[in-house]
């Protein structure tokens, strides 16, 4: 039996699809009611280590989906509560129900802003809570790992995951794209990796067929597109004209840290920040060496991803 913590969301209902599809046996524990596999699901609230003990019973295999990941969590301190602490109450439960198995979504985050292709072996430097945190939260699964015997822990780092349903910061780029009305800001060259929801569900549910030990995995789809090459495959799949109008690095910059002031003061969300536009013109460029060793394939190319996601999004019904 599967637990996946965090199982109401983006990638855990993509998940839980496939599971279903292929008769494995899954439940969901989740602070959220599935919508989609109501019957599946059991409350659980990783910040809260009593409720995680019951939905675990009879579990095999736990995997962790549950974390605070959007930019502009406040306090800071929710991405340690739920992303630190909550690994340390899940690990504990894991013991308690005598599950020896665990999969742990982390995050290339914990690279921070990187200068050239990273694989796993590259250097941590995460730049804001929520890599930090992120980070944190592998060293406690270690620690679980290392403490018992024939446990395995398998950790994946993602690059940024887009899909069908999803209303992140690639939702809202590729929104603007698909609008007509995007301004490229920089010159449009930076590379960016990028990962689509049905593979990264696909290579959860196959990392859970490893062997015994500790596994590391960057998650990312292949080729990696810059801004320029994106901008096209969804223009071309749109059948739309693309815009080529560019605007100076340092005064899209600006523009983010006014909108900064801006949330600051009226304390509302815009889409714009300076550590959005930040994001958007670094490279971040990433590589998956181990998963290279085994035989993973991935169902759907990336550029066939980034059509269905904005065709399924953007195109008139």
């Amino acid at each position: 039996m599967l637990a996946i913590i965090g199982g109401s969301g983006f990638i855990g209902t993509r998940l839980s699809n496939q599971l279903k599809e292929s008769n494995i046996p899954f439940k969901i524990i989740d602070i959220e009611k599935s919508s989609a596999f109501p019957d599946h699901w059991f409350y659980g609230d990783v910040t809260d280590p009593e409720s995680l003990i019951k939905p675990l019973e009879d579990s095999d295999i736990i995997i962790n989906l549950a974390a605070k990941h959007k930019d502009n969590v406040y306090p800071t301190s929710l991405y340690y509560d739920v992303n630190v602490e909550g690994a340390r109450h899940i690990c504990d439960a894991a013991t308690k129900a005598g599950v020896k198995y665990i999969v742990f979504t982390s995050s290339v985050a914990v690279y921070g802003f990187v200068e050239k292709e990273t694989g796993e072996d590259g250097q941590y430097k995460p730049f804001n809570d929520y890599g930090k945190s992120k980070l944190e939260a592998e060293y406690i699964y270690d620690a679980w790992q290392l403490n018992g015997s024939d446990r395995t822990l398998v950790t994946i780092r993602p690059t940024v995951v887009f899909g069908e349903n999803n209303r992140g910061n690639v939702f809202n780029l590729f929104r603007q794209i698909a609008s007509g009305r995007f301004l490229m800001i920089g010159n449009g060259k930076n590379q960016k990796s990028m990962a689509y929801v049905e593979n990264i569900a696909s290579f959860i549910n196959f990392s859970t067929t490893l062997s015994s030990g500790r596994h590391v995995f960057n998650y990312v789809d292949k080729p990696d597109y810059n801004m320029d090459n994106l901008t096209d495959i969804i223009c071309n799949a749109m059948n739309k004209k693309k815009s080529n109008i560019h605007i100076p690095y340092a005064l899209g910059l600006l523009g983010g840290y006014f909108f900064d002031f801006l949330a600051k003061i009226s304390g509302k969300e815009f889409p714009i920040s300076s550590i959005r536009i930040k994001k958007f013109c670094a490279r971040t460029q990433f590589k998956s060496d181990n998963i290279n060793k085994t035989d993973f394939k991935p169902p759907v190319s990336l550029e066939k991803g980034i059509a269905n996601t904005v065709l399924y999004e953007f195109m008139k019904k």
